[in-house]
């Protein structure tokens, strides 16, 4: 893979963009995807939609990967400096202990760290008990609130994990914060500039929505721009090639391919468009896996149900360790993810999506 394709991930991924503070990210994707699309359109929560015109005439595809990622919020300062917060998005509560993290203030960013008593001072049965989120506090290394305020700490202010863009020894495996789902977005930016070298017969829309963490947000808002005769999801999966995950609590591995997803919590998938897509991914080879999502959704969960109903897909990425300060992915499943979507926007064209439209 080449350089240039990792310094957008480290980009993309070190940006800070939490749940409805997504500015920072939403910089970089415009950066990122600004030569590959005819204009940028917005909602007015804050997604961005990048346009690129094969046929003007076309059906309007819908290709969609939110920006935000999970973090958390600063509600309250301690007499002592110390920081209160609340989570933003979905969080287990031991994975947040002495981590690494990044207060962003209107003067910078602050780092601190996820307060946690030693080992040394803990009962036998306190030991064995998660800590409550709401019992946590970041050190910030303040010594009261007026020292905290003066290094620009309000209420409001977004909170997110710290952990740079890293190559791993096996050079194909990437760890970083925010995979969930700024993979998405890198997805959508490869697959916009691979479209500048084909023809195709439609109008595509790359989006990067805000607010997926709670409540797939965005995702409606952008629909409503856009009017989309087709929907496409992109988004992490829980791989399921790590010790103590069962075979079916998540079935991908990493490096096997993108999954398609059968069922979700938030969408039953259009028969007819999973067929289609299944069917392009066979006959080209291009690796995939299945899935089926017993907890959770994504952005196709809104976007199936726009106006009379569009008939949408998720297609997700098997991904280590998400909903925490880090992640980790396989750079050949993004290859085949952006080649899987390249293809299909190929074969779609107005008589395609009237064929797929009628297969519910």
């Amino acid at each position: 893979m080449s350089n240039q394709v990792h310094e957008m991930f480290k980009e993309l991924t070190e940006a800070p963009g939490v749940v409805g503070d997504e500015r920072n990210a939403r910089g970089v994707m415009e950066k990122y995807i600004k030569p590959y699309c005819d204009s940028i359109l917005s909602d007015q929560l804050g997604s961005l939609i990048a346009v690129k015109t094969g046929k003007s005439n076309g059906p309007k595809i819908m290709v969609t990967a939110h920006l935000d990622e999970v973090g958390f919020m600063v509600t309250d300062i301690t007499k002592q400096g110390f920081l209160k917060f609340v989570p933003l998005g979905g969080w287990w509560s031991q994975v947040i202990l002495s981590q690494r993290v990044n207060v962003i203030t209107n003067k910078g960013e602050i780092t601190g760290v996820t307060g946690s008593k030693p080992p040394h001072i803990l009962t036998a049965e306190e030991r064995k008990k998660v800590v409550d989120i709401k019992d946590m506090f970041i050190d910030i290394g303040a010594q009261s609130k007026e020292e905290a305020m003066e290094f620009g700490v309000k209420p409001g202010d977004s909170i997110v994990p710290n952990c740079p863009f890293t190559v791993m020894r096996n050079s194909k495996l990437l760890m970083a914060k925010a995979w969930d789902n700024r993979l998405g977005c890198a997805i959508v930016i490869e697959v916009l500039k691979r479209l500048q070298q084909e023809n195709h017969e439609n109008i595509v829309y790359g989006v990067a929505s805000v607010q997926e963490e709670v409540g797939i947000r965005g995702a409606k808002t952008a629909a409503n721009v856009i009017q989309p005769d087709i929907s496409f999801a992109i988004d992490v999966g829980i791989a399921g090639d790590t010790p103590g995950i069962r075979e079916d609590e998540a079935r991908g591995k990493l490096g096997s391919g993108p999954q398609i997803v059968l069922y979700d919590l938030t969408m039953i998938p259009h028969r007819g468009l999973r067929e289609f897509v299944v069917k392009i991914a066979e006959e080209l080879n291009i690796p995939f896996q299945f899935e089926v999502l017993t907890g959770g959704g994504t952005d196709a969960g809104s976007t199936h149900l726009h106006g009379a109903g569009v008939p949408s897909l998720a297609i997700i990425i098997p991904t280590r360790y998400i909903h925490s300060h880090a992640s980790i992915i396989h750079e050949d499943d993004f290859e085949s993810a952006v080649q899987l979507f390249v293809e299909v926007i190929k074969k779609l064209n107005r008589f395609t999506v009237n064929e797929l439209i009628d297969k519910v």
